[in-house]
């Protein structure tokens, strides 16, 4: 019988010359593009191929042979395996700074122009500020360990962590914790997933049940919560299957102190993740919107009224978009619940015509001056273009993907007669690679 033939593992050494969209760097084998995670740009680096593709490929890191000077040591004992962050090596200056730069050029590259002003780039806590996580739960037979976290660079398992620095301390300070909590469950193979959602006032913990938890079980989690502060959630079956466990009354909340506002949310609902970015962000977007009492504002992708609700305290009227009719319902609570009165809230599904809609077209008949969009990664390219006959004097975009920005950006500028007056990035997602930007169009 044959022997298997051994591998034959090449390195090689090269020269780091950019990082790709998704923070790792790049290098180049044989005109070939490499992407590795942990280096940085000028740094001389040996490495293996991993996966190959015809036009790319995967390397894993063997050696770093001239640091660069915008090298830090990691905060996280997991960082270099974890993938919740790609840039924890890269120091917070030079991190915005590259996010700034690829906005910049995707502008540049895809939207075909340039602002008149940059903004400055938005920043906030740089640690503990993740409000808002799915953490992966998962019971490794052979090793009769559990582990809680989130998942690897490659996406194949889950990190063996024991604590994460940028989740809210609540939690991030507690996943041993919550091992060990997991782990005196009977289900603790049936733990799937742990859902995190930080109010201002409460911590809110779903946990994604596979199976029904027996008395015993959910006594467990009922002592954790009553003796740890946190409130506990399960999850059954899908989202709408999210009850609370303990307590029955819990409820979730967040402050907007400039505008003397409180959201009340669920805690599977889309918030922000960074609260200090998103206070700062919202004061900015009211700011460069430059708003009065005439003005009628458009607000889609409205989500809770996050940005709705300030709009409306110094506009004349608002109407308010969103896809997910149960978030329209707690946005029109919290207008109630803050006394305002001159915004409507709407479900509707914004990539599909939206003109014929009664309360849409009376809308636009009675005039619309100003627009924010705050849409998902996919963008807002439907909608921009079905509003093209609607003359905006202003329109703030609120971005999660400067590709579909650019995107938009092109349609508004090159077809639409908008201008690009100002755009920046929003550090809401510190030591990662992802992008938060504010983009400002006038006719």
């Amino acid at each position: 019988m044959a022997r298997a033939k051994k591998q034959i593992i090449i390195e090689h050494t090269a020269t780091v010359e950019d990082l790709s969209h998704d923070g790792r760097g790049v290098v180049r084998v044989d005109g070939k593009a490499v992407f590795i995670d942990g280096v940085l740009p000028g740094e001389e680096v040996t490495f293996n191929l991993t996966k190959r593709r015809r036009r790319w490929a995967v390397a894993k890191l063997i050696s770093i042979s001239n640091a660069s000077n915008d090298r830090i040591e990691p905060r996280c004992a997991a960082a270099a395996m974890c993938g919740g962050c790609s840039l924890q090596h890269l120091s917070a200056e030079s991190q915005t700074a590259l996010k700034q730069r690829g906005l910049l050029e995707s502008l540049k590259r895809i939207g075909k122009t340039e602002p008149d002003e940059v903004l400055p780039i938005m920043t906030g806590d740089q640690w503990g500020y993740r409000r808002k996580a799915r953490l992966g739960a998962r019971y490794v037979t052979k090793k009769q360990s559990l582990l809680i976290g989130f998942r690897e660079k490659d996406g194949r398992f889950l990190t063996d962590m024991h604590r994460c620095e940028v989740l809210h301390p609540s939690v991030g300070e507690r996943i041993d914790e919550l091992r060990e909590l997991v782990g005196s469950m009977t289900a603790v193979k049936e733990i799937a997933q742990i859902e995190v959602a930080v109010g201002d006032e409460v911590t809110a913990l779903i946990f994604r049940n596979l199976v029904e938890l027996n008395e015993s079980d959910q006594e467990i989690l009922i002592n954790f919560a009553k003796t740890s502060g946190l409130h506990i959630y399960l999850q059954p079956a899908g989202p709408a299957s999210i009850a609370p466990l303990w307590p029955l009354d819990s409820k979730l909340s967040y402050r907007l102190d400039q505008f003397d506002l409180e959201f009340e949310f669920l805690p599977s609902d889309f918030t922000q993740v960074n609260q200090s970015i998103n206070q700062q962000m919202i004061a900015q977007a009211i700011s460069v919107l430059d708003l009065n009492k005439q003005d009628r504002v458009f607000d889609l992708f409205c989500g809770l009224g996050n940005f709705s609700l300030p709009i409306a305290q110094s506009a004349g009227a608002v109407l308010a978009v969103e896809g997910e009719a149960s978030l329209v319902q707690r946005a029109k609570d919290n207008a109630q619940r803050n006394g305002i009165d001159n915004v409507e809230f709407f479900a509707a599904d914004l990539s599909k015509p939206l003109t014929d809609a009664p309360w849409f077209k009376s809308f636009i008949d009675q005039g619309v001056d100003k627009m924010l969009l705050d849409p998902p990664r996919s963008g807002a390219y439907e909608i921009i273009k079905e509003l093209a006959s609607v003359k905006f004097k202003r329109i703030v975009y609120v971005s999660c993907h400067p590709a579909s920005l650019a995107r938009d950006t092109e349609l508004l500028v090159s077809e639409q007669g908008y201008k690009l007056v100002k755009a920046g990035i929003m550090d809401m997602f510190p030591h990662t690679a992802h992008v938060e930007a504010m983009a400002v169009f006038e006719r």
